[in-house]
């Protein structure tokens, strides 16, 4: 059977699909969506959902917790990996006035390391990264120079490589 394993790159989709579809499908079961983008002989293997812990906004904190809860007791192929939020003092340029802000750290590099971790152990035969981050680049490349012979399953061009890093999904490849 054929392995696949999925890099979910949480903050990235989330983002992206409340841009795109406010709170429409901010549930989303991320194994129903895995097993949806299956072909015929490949099989699940796992779900990895990176993502960060919201701070200092309880509710929001409660949302994330029980999602997170839903998620993980309705697969047991699924895993969230966090990373976290980083504070930051934000200061306008124009009148000088400092407010507090958060800023996301670790969740594309744990991504980069688990894509070529998996690779180099021969984890999957199939990786399917969901992100809108071209910063995983690098990382996609490599783990595919990791299992030489396997071809990219969606060919497009970008800068004469044959990895697709656009707006949804950064790669798929066998």
């Amino acid at each position: 059977m054929h392995r696949v394993r999925v890099y979910v790159d949480g903050f990235n989709l989330y983002y992206g699909m409340h841009t795109a579809f406010g709170r429409q499908y901010l549930w989303l079961d991320l194994d129903a969506l895995a097993t949806s983008l299956l072909r015929e002989g490949q099989q699940l293997d796992a779900v990895s959902y990176f993502t960060a812990r919201v701070r200092n906004d309880l509710v929001s904190e409660q949302r994330q917790d029980v999602y997170l809860q839903a998620l993980c007791a309705r697969s047991t192929r699924l895993a969230v990996v966090e990373s976290r939020f980083q504070q930051k003092t934000w200061r306008c340029p124009a009148c000088g006035v400092a407010r507090i802000t958060y800023e996301e750290k670790e969740t594309d590099v744990s991504i980069a390391v688990a894509l070529v971790e998996d690779a180099a152990c021969g984890a999957y035969d199939t990786a399917l990264v969901i992100s809108g981050d071209s910063d995983l680049c690098p990382a996609v490349r490599a783990a595919k120079r990791l299992q030489p012979g396997r071809k990219s399953s969606r060919s497009f061009r970008r800068n004469g490589s044959p990895i697709h890093c656009g707006p949804s999904l950064t790669a798929c490849f066998d």
